[in-house]
Order: structure tokens, then C-alpha cells, then sequence
């Protein structure tokens, strides 16, 4: 029972489909992996502009959709060190 009532909670932190990927945004096309890369990178400074305004958002819901989400992933990856960047931090003499 407990099992079923934990499957439910974690479902409901599921995203829903986005309706807008693959159209275009206001030059013409969808946002593809360049731009992608571009935002993950800057993410902690949109993310604090965008407390204060609602005409900034850290994601762009026009994308291409795979490679868009790839991108955004591996900048932000790169702003925060990589796989490896917490590790590298200390040595123990």
C-alpha cells in the first residue's frame, strides 16, 4: 500500500507534455541546441532576473524539443562544474 501511495506522489511530480515545442518563436524557428547550450549556461543570472519581472524566463518553451533540452542540460552542467567539478575542490595531503 505505502508503495502504490509513493508511485502516486512521485507521478504527480511529472511534467505534462509541451504543447509549443517545435513552433516557432518570433524570428521564425523553434530553439535548437546552440541556444539551448546558451541559457543553461546563463541560468543563475535569468533566473535572478526573472524574480523581479514575468517578462524573463530561464526556458524557452518554443524549442526543438531533445536537442534543446540536451543543451540547456550541458550548459547548466558547465556553469556548475561538471560531473567532476565538487570533486576537485579539496586534496587531502
Amino acid at each position: 500500500m505505502a508503495l502504490v501511495g509513493a508511485a502516486l506522489v512521485l507521478s504527480a511530480c511529472a511534467p505534462g507534455p509541451n504543447p509549443d515545442v517545435g513552433t516557432p518563436t518570433a524570428d521564425g524557428s523553434p530553439a535548437g541546441f546552440w541556444l539551448g547550450l546558451w541559457q543553461g549556461i546563463i541560468v543563475p543570472v535569468t533566473f535572478v532576473i526573472s524574480l523581479f519581472t514575468d517578462t524573463v524566463n530561464i526556458y524557452e518553451v518554443h524549442n526543438n524539443g531533445n536537442w534543446y533540452d540536451f543543451g540547456f542540460v550541458l550548459g547548466l552542467g558547465l556553469f556548475v562544474g561538471g560531473p567532476f567539478g565538487a570533486s576537485r575542490g579539496r586534496r587531502h595531503s
